[in-house]
This record gives structure tokens, C-alpha cells and sequence, in this order.
């Protein structure tokens, strides 16, 4: 399983680089040439819903302060 995010930044809060890197702590990829910007692979894992809301509350505190929006899918891939 794959979760894909898309983010958008403003040009009040943090630097790219800053939210790249917070991403990357919790295993996200960036993607080059997709509609998504970051890829969280799950590793042979089968997530529940359960887990993937989980995910997106950890993000979301993760990203909490930055001024940034971000939208969420996760695929079996």
C-alpha cells in the first residue's frame, strides 16, 4: 500500500524545504513527474482505514503551524 500527498504551500508559511523535511521524518518520498508531491510506502502492509485516518492526524500535527493544505489518498498498490 501507497499513500500519496499533495501539498500546497503559501507563501506565508514555512519554506518547502522545511515541510519536505518534516515529511520526510514520518517516511514520505518526494515524487517527481506525478500529480502527488511525497509517497508514504507502507511496506508490504495492508492498512486499514482505521490506520490510514490515524496517518492523517499524524501529518496534520506534523505539518500543524506551517501554513500549508494537503490532501491525502492511499491506494493498494
Amino acid at each position: 500500500m501507497k499513500t500519496y500527498l499533495k501539498v500546497t504551500f503559501s507563501s506565508e508559511g514555512a519554506k518547502p524545504s522545511e515541510v519536505i523535511n518534516r515529511l520526510r521524518s514520518l517516511g514520505f518520498k518526494p515524487v517527481i513527474g506525478g500529480e502527488q508531491d511525497m509517497v508514504y510506502e507502507w511496506g508490504g502492509e495492508n492498512a486499514t482505514a482505521e490506520d490510514s485516518i490515524w496517518f492523517a492526524d499524524k501529518i496534520q500535527a506534523t505539518l500543524e503551524g506551517f501554513k500549508v493544505m494537503f490532501q491525502i489518498e492511499t491506494l493498494n498498490d
